[in-house]
């Protein structure tokens, strides 16, 4: 047994010719020859070559019966080959299999029906691990970005009692005998922490059963929330462009490999980080899609493929602001030079991929909360408790949710955002 630990695949790669090294992983491809056997191995940190020679009948044997996907462990010296992955392939001196492999079902090819029944065995492929490995550093980022300006995680509960936005988009859950629901929002909770920490952000689940089948609506999703008390409108949306631009950034810095692996063209994500966010209110936006032939007027809802057209042609996000009073929830402060419309923004992620974050200034005011609650043919008492937040030393106070997953799809560059998360869940999914 040699002495050295074992490294990982990145370190080998790095590890100067004629190094003795050690490493383990699974087997990623497998080609037999007349002299040689060549195993690919894969780990967490990416594929080194290893190359068995047959002169060594021993050796030759166990490395004819590994499978695709077994799990080995290898002992080797380095070598530099040019036609390797990284330049660099390990001669192999010892292999053990640690875990054999049956015969892996997915060969390539398959429908993405197949691969999501077999989702546990697809997260090995190269492409989901880079993807996960980007949505990692994403997560990184948001968290430092809040901790970094002072404010606080809190932990919201995953059951409520009452909606956010009413009952028609709610899982309901049998609580003892009581009603319950699978949370859609942290918000008013978060809303509570503000009156002691006064700015406080959560990431959990969320749960949202509209009967959406879009390539960027999932069932369970999860939702980065901050709420702060003294900051209107504007103040947020400044929080937010900080807030997703370390996203993209730390990405940019981090995750270049994975960036070229999955093809994603950078330069959307660069000019990002060079510009400023614009404010389009929903006025304009109505006249933009009106010009692009859209059969659309004031009052109309946004939708999936209104953002898609505001967005498709652009390079930076850009905040959508200022929406009708009825399209939007309860909760939202009316402006006050334009009562019919509320201080609430949209980030919209540009490229085609629409909304990221939502946010809005909320409603201060007791009375005027009330008559928006009647007004939503809501039942006051079940927010009795959130009526309370404003008797007790109200503030101006303002917040946001953001997708984890519709960013990640974004910044990465994929088609569907059911690469974005490890287990989807979709209108017909919810295996494995």
């Amino acid at each position: 047994m040699m002495s050295v630990s074992f490294m990982s695949s990145r370190e080998v790669v790095a590890s100067s010719e004629g190094s003795r090294v050690k490493l383990r992983g699974w087997v990623y491809r497998k080609r037999d020859l007349s002299s040689k056997i060549f195993i690919v191995v894969r780990d967490s940190e990416g594929i080194v070559q290893c190359v068995v020679d047959r002169s060594n009948e021993e050796l030759s044997k166990v490395a004819e019966k590994v499978t695709i996907e077994s799990s080995v462990e290898v002992e080797g010296v380095v070598r530099s080959d040019q036609r390797a992955p990284g330049g660099k392939e390990v001669n192999v001196e010892r292999l053990n299999i640690v875990g054999l492999a049956d015969d892996f079902p997915i060969k390539g090819g398959e429908s993405v029906d197949y691969l999501l029944d077999i989702r546990h065995l697809w997260l090995r492929s190269r492409r989901l691990t880079q993807i996960m490995r980007i949505r990692a550093t994403v997560l990184e980022a948001l968290r430092n970005y809040f901790i970094s300006n002072g404010w606080w995680e809190v932990s919201p509960p995953i059951l409520t009692q009452s909606a956010v936005e009413g009952g028609a988009t709610l899982f309901p859950v049998d609580f003892f005998g009581r009603k319950a629901y699978l949370s859609q929002s942290a918000q008013f909770y978060l809303e509570v922490m503000i009156f002691s920490l006064e700015r406080v952000w959560s990431l959990t689940p969320s749960f949202r059963a509209e009967r959406s089948r879009t390539r960027r609506h999932l069932y369970e999703y999860w939702h980065l929330e901050g709420e702060a008390a003294w900051m209107d409108m504007h103040d947020m949306m400044k929080f937010v462009e900080g807030l997703v631009k370390s996203a993209v950034k730390a990405v940019l810095d981090k995750r270049q490999e994975e960036l070229q692996f999955l093809r994603r063209n950078q330069e959307p994500l660069e000019e990002t980080l060079k510009s400023s966010f614009e404010e389009v209110t929903y006025d304009e936006a109505i006249e933009r899609l009106q010009k692009r032939g859209f059969k659309i007027k004031w009052g109309d809802d946004i939708g999936a493929d209104e953002e898609k057209a505001l967005t498709q042609d652009l390079s930076v996000p850009f905040f959508l602001t200022m929406f009708p009073k009825h399209l939007k929830s309860f909760y939202m402060k009316t402006c006050d030079k334009r009562p019919e419309v509320v201080l609430g923004f949209d980030l919209e992620a540009p490229e085609g991929y629409g909304e990221v974050v939502g946010g809005s200034q909320r409603e201060d005011r007791y009375d005027v909360l009330l008559q928006r609650i009647k007004e939503s043919n809501l039942n006051p008492d079940d927010y009795q408790w959130y009526l309370d937040l404003r008797r007790y030393g109200s503030v101006p106070h303002s917040g946001f949710g953001l997708g984890v997953d519709r960013l990640v799809m974004w910044i990465a560059g994929l088609d569907h955002i059911r690469d974005s998360i490890p287990f989807p869940r979709l209108r017909e999914r919810i295996y494995p």
